[in-house]
Order: C-alpha cells, then sequence, then structure tokens
C-alpha cells in the first residue's frame, strides 16, 4: 500500500520489466520516485492510497502510469540550447530564439503537438498540411548544409519526425491505430480472430466480386461502396474516441482497416483496365 499523493513519476521510454503485466501497459512505463515534488498536477489521485498489490489493480496501476506518463510529457521542462546554452522554456522547441539555430527532436513528443493540432481523432487536413509546408521550410536538411555537423544531424532528425507525424495524422486510419498506440492499445498484424464471421464472410464476397469485375464501371461500384463504409466507419470511431470506449473504437479500425485495403485493391483493378 502507498499513497499516490506522494508519488512523483519519471518518465522513461523502455520496455517494462514485468512480462506479467497486461501488454497493453507495456507500451509506455514510468518509473516511480517516491518524492514530495511534482511534475503534473494529480488532482484525482491526490490523497487516494491505492493496493497496487492485489489482485486485480495491475491493470489499475498500468492506467495510472499512462495518464501520468501523458501529463509528464506535457508539463514545460526548462532545458538549455546546446550551442548558446539559453533557457529554452517552450514546451515544444525547434529553433533556439537567441542563437537560432535548431534543437535537437523530441521523440516524446506526441505528433498532435509537433503538428499543433488538438488531440482529437478530427483533424483539419488544411491547417496539418500548411503546418507540414511551414516546418518542413523551416528544417529541410537542404538548408543546413553549410551550418556545422551537429546542426546537419539535428535538421535531419526534426525533418523525418515531422514526416513520421504528418504521414501518420494524415489518414484517419493511421491517425486513430496512433491514439490506440497513445493508450497502450494496439491491432495486431495479419490476425483475424478478433473478427467477427459474417464481416469475414462479407469481406470475402467484395473481394470476390472485385475479383470477377469485368468493367470499370463494376469496380467503380466496388469503391464507392468502400468509400461510404469508410465515411460511416470514421463518425463512429470519432464517437467512441471522444467517450473513451478504446474497445470499440480499436474493433472499429479493425473494420476500417480491412475496407481500406479493399479500397486500395480497387485502384489496382482500374489501373487494369487504363
Amino acid at each position: 500500500m502507498f499513497s499516490v499523493k506522494y508519488l512523483r513519476i519519471v518518465c522513461l521510454s523502455r520496455a517494462a520489466p514485468h512480462s506479467h503485466w497486461p501488454k497493453a501497459s507495456r507500451l509506455s512505463v514510468c518509473k516511480p520516485v517516491l518524492s514530495s515534488s511534482h511534475c503534473f498536477t494529480t488532482n484525482t489521485l491526490q490523497n487516494s492510497t491505492v493496493d497496487f498489490t492485489a489482485p486485480g489493480k495491475q491493470s489499475e496501476l498500468c492506467f495510472c502510469f499512462n495518464q501520468v506518463f501523458r501529463n509528464c510529457s506535457t508539463c514545460q521542462v526548462k532545458v538549455n540550447c546546446w550551442n548558446c546554452k539559453q533557457v529554452l522554456d517552450k514546451e515544444l522547441t525547434f529553433f533556439c530564439r537567441s542563437c537560432k539555430v535548431v534543437q535537437p527532436s523530441d521523440d516524446g513528443t506526441t505528433f498532435f503537438k509537433i503538428m499543433d493540432c488538438d488531440h482529437s481523432f478530427t483533424v483539419d487536413v488544411q491547417k496539418l498540411q500548411r503546418r507540414y509546408l511551414q516546418l518542413q521550410r523551416s528544417l529541410h536538411p537542404d538548408n543546413f548544409s553549410q551550418k556545422s555537423a551537429r546542426e546537419q544531424e539535428y535538421s535531419e532528425s526534426q525533418s523525418a519526425l515531422v514526416n513520421k507525424a504528418y504521414t501518420t495524422l494524415l489518414k484517419p486510419l493511421s491517425r486513430g491505430l496512433y491514439m490506440l498506440e497513445l493508450e497502450g492499445m494496439g491491432i495486431d498484424e495479419g490476425t483475424e480472430s478478433g473478427a467477427d464471421s459474417d464481416f469475414l464472410m462479407e469481406l470475402m464476397e467484395i473481394n470476390e466480386a472485385l475479383h470477377e469485375a469485368q468493367t470499370p464501371d463494376e469496380a467503380s461500384k466496388i469503391g464507392h461502396d468502400m468509400k461510404a463504409r469508410l465515411v460511416e466507419l470514421t463518425e463512429q470511431i470519432d464517437t467512441a474516441l471522444q467517450k473513451g470506449e478504446l474497445q470499440a473504437a480499436k474493433a472499429l479500425l479493425a473494420q476500417m482497416k480491412y475496407y481500406t485495403n479493399i479500397e486500395e485493391k480497387v485502384k489496382e483493378k482500374l489501373s487494369e483496365f487504363m
């Protein structure tokens, strides 16, 4: 038994040493240190005492750590510029305001912060694209060919991180999967064990119809059907994530993944008619 009131979390990005913990908790783990100082606000946990050694409490501990990890990653920590040693007091800094040199990337920063987006399944794609172009104009390695080797290295890592953040948040499927990843959840590759048998049968019929399509119109009709289903799924996933229904969102994202694959197959089929 220990009081969460006196728990200070130092966030680490490493695998959990306890293999018996739930898989969802092993993606982001925090190291507990007893301290009276706080790097986050624990209004909901303050003055509470939890026996995390009790049966079934490990998942509560993991949820607590995930929430604290998110709060820790958003708190402002003062660091110094590697070049001029001036304090960088912004939450996300690409350049030092004093000497203007590019700073090292922070792999712990979420893609939503990098792209200046709300942590939401619904994003403004046009704003996302503007942010991407703005950052790449500033961070692209070609701009630092005459700079020091260290600054060239930082520009490359920053530019690569921006690329990854942009491509992940651009599409609903990758965006939703990333949001689940931040919660310690994911969809296993190549597994259909969790899919409903009726749904799998429907997929087989759609794939067979696409394979047997003899004209562009027949293939296009299947493509239009997939687009309509993906729009509907997008709305359902958004609602589930807003309500915090992660398991429901995970199941819907699995369906979206299948329909997205069929949509890609439709494009390939249409190219055969050209």
